[in-house]
């Protein structure tokens, strides 16, 4: 029997061994999830759109060139004044041509009393031929003169519509509505309509420009024509009706532009040089407000994207492998899901592929979360701009 000295050394080693044991199961401390924002996302159609860079031109240009040769007088025009078509810009000098007219005004009376007179005398021989006296040679040769005289007429009246005419050319008139341009000869200069024989072109006197509408051409890549074609032969999109398709303009200071354009025109072929398809728009400007040659930011609505998921920005992040968000599931753990993206909605991702629906995906407190690791959800909240805090601040 041992003594009651040893039995309590004894015991005292077996609690502390017992102490220890219960410590090194029980381990470190273990984190509590990370608290994460998350929205539940829901599949909806939403508006195909394209961020594209375009060039605004004149819906329509006409040069202003001199159509006969002569002493430039005056300019009646002011440089940069909207003109209406038929207004007289230039005036050329008349009085050479007015002389021709007067010219030819008298050589038209000359050959129509020349055929009054042929056609007297054949007159009167028509009427004495049945008689027998005069020989039917002599009808024949008066009658061929009385030919002769009425086209003579005719062609000095054609020569008079000419006079005219060029008279008229004198006149240097605006060929369609628009703004007009910058004076490219002096008064005093001598102008020439140009003629096939020496190869020279009409003297360029102005330009007039029509601005309202206008016009802005852009590019889009075959890739990217040929996603859209193939996207909507799949069902995923609805591409729009030709002259349906809508624009909208960012100008050069990032406001948008108040009126919407319509896509007009799109090539039937791709431009060699930079394999893209030119493609164009019509936009109004009653303001006058674009100038053409302004290079412009346009969003175009080419049709409309079916069963997709907005998701705000900073939820989509990217890596080599491309973009992927993090989405918390039914077991409160998260997990990677890799997605397609196709452009961007306000502040928003348009995701195409990679997500279900009722998927809760993670956007605030990415950064503390783990692929396979849990985390605590709850609903997210978008923080208000930081323009509508200072002024609720001030109220």
């Amino acid at each position: 029997m041992k003594s009651p000295s040893l039995r309590a050394p004894a015991l005292c080693l077996g609690l502390l061994a017992l102490t220890a044991c219960g410590k090194k199961e029980q381990g470190p401390p273990q984190m509590p999830p990370p608290q994460v924002g998350v929205v539940t996302v829901q599949p909806q159609n939403e508006p195909l759109t394209k961020d594209l860079v375009g060039r605004l031109s004149s819906f329509r240009s006409a040069d202003v060139r001199a159509r006969v040769s002569g002493v430039l007088l005056k300019r009646v025009y002011v440089e940069g004044s909207d003109v209406k078509k038929g207004d007289l810009m230039f005036q050329i000098d008349p009085a050479p041509y007015q002389a021709a007219l007067n010219s030819s005004i008298a050589n038209l009376a000359s050959a129509k009393a020349t055929y009054t007179n042929a056609h007297v005398v054949a007159e009167r021989d028509r009427q004495l031929i049945p008689q027998g006296y005069i020989a039917r040679a002599q009808l024949d040769a008066d009658e061929a003169t009385e030919r002769s005289a009425a086209a003579a007429v005719q062609q000095a009246q054609a020569a008079v519509e000419t006079a005219r005419i060029n008279l008229g050319y004198t006149r240097v008139v605006s060929p369609i509505d628009g703004r007009s341009g910058q004076q490219q000869v002096t008064e005093g200069a001598i102008v020439g309509n140009g003629t096939a024989d020496t190869g020279a072109s009409a003297t360029l006197l102005t330009t007039v420009d029509q601005i309202d509408p206008l016009y802005v051409n852009f590019t889009m890549s075959v890739a990217d024509m040929e996603q859209l074609r193939q996207a909507q032969t799949g069902g995923g999109v609805t591409l729009a009706q030709p002259n349906t398709a809508t624009v909208r303009v960012t100008l050069p200071d990032g406001s948008t532009y108040a009126e919407p354009g319509v896509l007009d025109f799109t090539a039937a072929t791709v431009d060699p040089s930079t394999g893209a398809m030119n493609l164009r728009a019509q936009i109004p400007n009653p303001r006058h407000s674009l100038l053409p040659g302004m290079y412009v930011t346009l969003k175009a609505k080419l049709g409309e994207q079916h069963q997709v998921f907005l998701v705000p920005q900073t939820a989509v992040l990217r890596d080599t492998a491309g973009a992927y968000v993090f989405v918390v599931g039914g077991d409160g753990n998260v997990k990677r899901h890799d997605v397609a993206t196709g452009g961007m909605s306000g502040s928003n991702w348009v995701v195409t592929g990679g997500l279900a629906a009722g998927d809760q995906v993670v956007v605030s407190g990415v950064q503390n979360v783990r692929d396979g690791a849990p985390a605590k959800a709850s609903p997210w909240q978008p923080q208000p701009a930081a323009g509508g805090s200072a002024a609720a601040a001030g109220k």
